[in-house]
């Protein structure tokens, strides 16, 4: 009677690990599910220099904060994520232009060469937003010969402001009510941004 008394509360407590884990599983797909959905409301702004020279890396951030300017005269209003797309697609030429005009303007004898990308990206904080790593689509910007250090930011929503233009207050309206979840930067979530990381650089490893 013992030994059966004993055996069945092992059996319970085994029971109970398994039924934790198997939510505490599900709660993980569930977040790498809503970080997957908020790669597709985000427009990535990447602009690589010339070189590391201070002179290229100076108009590298003239080159940001114009193409910033643009964004957000393009970006105003009610828009989401493939309207912002949608909206840029067009402009590139626009803005390649664009980007050579401050190089000109500057005495940069290089251009600039502009186009949609899917890119890898670490988890990044702005401000009161926390992105997961992943990849994303972005506007790259390559200046030259683009061997200097590259900057990128956020160009939908205007994460990157104040560089050039109004605060981050709204972006998280543009997210899903689990995209909010998972864009906050909360203590409790600090582990499921590393595990995401860890994930996604293994599978741009596997990539490679």
């Amino acid at each position: 009677m013992l030994q059966t008394a004993r055996t069945q509360k092992y059996l319970t407590a085994a029971c109970a690990l398994l039924l934790a884990l198997s939510l505490t599983l599900c709660a993980v797909a569930d977040y790498f599910n809503a970080c997957a959905e908020v790669r597709t409301q985000v427009l990535r702004l990447h602009v690589i220099a010339n070189s590391d020279s201070a002179a290229d890396q100076n108009v590298k951030l003239l080159v940001r904060d114009a193409l910033l300017c643009s964004g957000e005269a393009l970006f105003s209003g009610s828009v989401t994520a493939r309207d912002a797309t949608e909206a840029i697609t067009p402009r590139l030429a626009a803005l390649e232009e664009q980007a050579n005009a401050v190089l000109a303007e500057n005495g940069m004898t290089y251009g600039a060469a502009a186009a949609l990308v899917n890119e890898y990206f670490p988890t990044r904080t702005y401000e009161n937003v926390t992105l997961p790593a992943g990849r994303y689509t972005a506007l790259k910007i390559v200046l030259g010969e683009g061997k200097g250090q590259n900057w990128w930011c956020v160009m939908f929503p205007p994460l990157c402001l104040p560089a050039a233009g109004p605060k981050n207050g709204d972006a998280y309206a543009v997210f899903s009510g689990e995209g909010k979840k998972a864009v906050s930067p909360e203590k409790g979530y600090r582990v499921r941004f590393k595990l995401v990381e860890l994930y996604e650089e293994m599978i741009e490893w596997l990539r490679s």
